[in-house]
């Protein structure tokens, strides 16, 4: 089931924004990959560069933060406490505001690609890749 129809499903309290791509995607950025060079991320693909998309999981997957994996890391989502949370895409502007993650379930984001979840103070993030196979789900606290 997809993001919008599980929301409409379980009455989840959410507003949806299709602005706030940009800006949400740069702040995780600053928050998690702080850490790196310009020129780390630029070897890592963590932005689009050229002609080549980047990906924000790659600090992940290039291990240039620590981070839970697989079910740890579906364990560790299941366990956030009930704060407001951003829902967000790499390839897409779309933003979910979530009132209340702790309803929101790792089932519900199992076919959702490039998926961010991020509490508002940026201290913790969950990620779906679209390499389900290899890559993911990643969660990380700050």
């Amino acid at each position: 089931m997809k993001l919008t129809d599980c929301i409409k499903e379980k009455k989840l309290k959410a507003t949806e924004l299709e602005i706030w791509g940009p800006y949400l995607r740069k702040e995780w950025e600053n928050q998690f990959a702080s850490h790196l060079s310009e020129e780390e991320k630029q070897r890592i693909n963590l932005n689009r560069r050229g002609g080549f998309q980047g990906y924000l999981w790659h600090l992940f997957s290039y291990r240039m933060r620590d981070c839970l994996q697989r079910e740890e890391a579906d364990q560790a989502f299941r366990q956030v406490s009930g704060e407001s949370c951003y829902v967000f895409y790499q390839l897409s502007n779309k933003v979910w505001i979530m009132e209340s993650p702790s309803r929101l379930s790792v089932e519900d984001l199992a076919e959702e690609c490039d998926v961010y979840v991020v509490d508002k103070q940026f201290t913790w993030t969950y990620v779906r890749t679209h390499e389900k196979e290899w890559c993911g789900p990643y969660f990380c606290r700050r």
